[in-house]
């Protein structure tokens, strides 16, 4: 069964934000002749790196809500020049839109298991895609979307 992870996704203000980080770190991919993965490095390395790829996701927290998430394609470990060991976690081209869920601030990353997971926006919700985000949010902490 697949397991997520979700993190923090600092500098970013809005889902469009992020959305675009990635679309240009694929681009700039893209021109170097790779594969159109983003790349998010953190310290900390999961234990459970074979559940986290048989299907799992990164699921990003955006001013205070999981609003996103990121297919999990890898998982690398490297030590840097610092010598600390540290985790790529290779990340699909295609942000996926969820329904908000609130959550509060934490450090690093957490596990999230599927049933803990937000759903994903799209088709299935009889038109939320279009409504505003601040309203997605308040439908989202009423239990409505």
């Amino acid at each position: 069964m697949a397991l997520h992870l979700v993190k923090l996704c600092v500098g970013a203000d809005s889902l469009q934000d992020l959305r675009d980080w990635v679309s240009q770190r694929s681009l700039l991919a893209i021109a170097a002749g790779l594969e159109p993965h983003s790349i998010h490095t953190t310290r900390m390395i999961p234990k459970r790196v074979e559940e986290l790829l048989d299907g799992g996701s990164l699921y990003w927290v955006i001013k205070g809500q999981v609003l996103a998430r990121q297919n999990l394609l890898d998982i690398r470990t490297f030590k840097g020049d610092d010598g600390i060991t540290r985790c790529d976690l290779v990340l699909g081209p295609e942000v996926i839109e969820t329904s908000p869920a609130p959550k509060r601030p934490f450090q690093g990353w957490r596990y999230l298991t599927p049933e803990d997971a937000p759903r994903d926006l799209g088709g299935s919700d009889g038109g939320a895609d279009d409504l505003p985000s601040d309203l997605k949010r308040e439908l989202a902490e009423l239990g409505l979307l």
